[in-house]
């Protein structure tokens, strides 16, 4: 049974820094994309960054670009996404996935395995 549990989330003002992980279990990483998505109140998901099977990051868009770095540790099975100079429109749930379908790791659709979402708040 594959599980995704993230944690790390906490409240922070801007500026500050969060390192948000992902405990992964119950899956191989070489067979699977692993990315990191928010959503904040009243707006759609937002897909940030993933890394593909061989390794490869990608950004999603430019919204954390050059703030946040998604990483990998194979022993430790977790992912990771580290978000320095934090902004209040940061202010989401931040989500890990885990995907196979080998479809646009920016979609939502190409992923099988969502975690329950660790709360991140920047305050001004």
């Amino acid at each position: 049974q594959v599980q995704l549990v993230e944690s790390g989330g906490g409240s922070v003002q801007a500026g500050g820094s969060l390192r948000l992980s992902c405990a992964a279990s119950g899956l191989t990483y070489s067979t699977y994309y692993m990315g990191w998505f928010r959503q904040a109140p009243g707006k759609e998901r937002e897909a940030l960054t993933f890394i593909g099977t061989g390794g490869g990051r990608v950004f999603c868009g430019d919204s954390v670009k050059g703030r946040f770095t998604i990483s990998l540790d194979n022993a430790k099975k977790t992912l990771y996404l580290q978000m320095n100079s934090l902004k209040p429109e940061d202010t989401a749930m931040y989500y890990c996935a885990a995907g196979s379908k080998g479809i646009n790791g920016c979609r939502g659709l190409a992923y099988d395995y969502w975690g329950q979402g660790t709360q991140v708040t920047v305050s001004s």
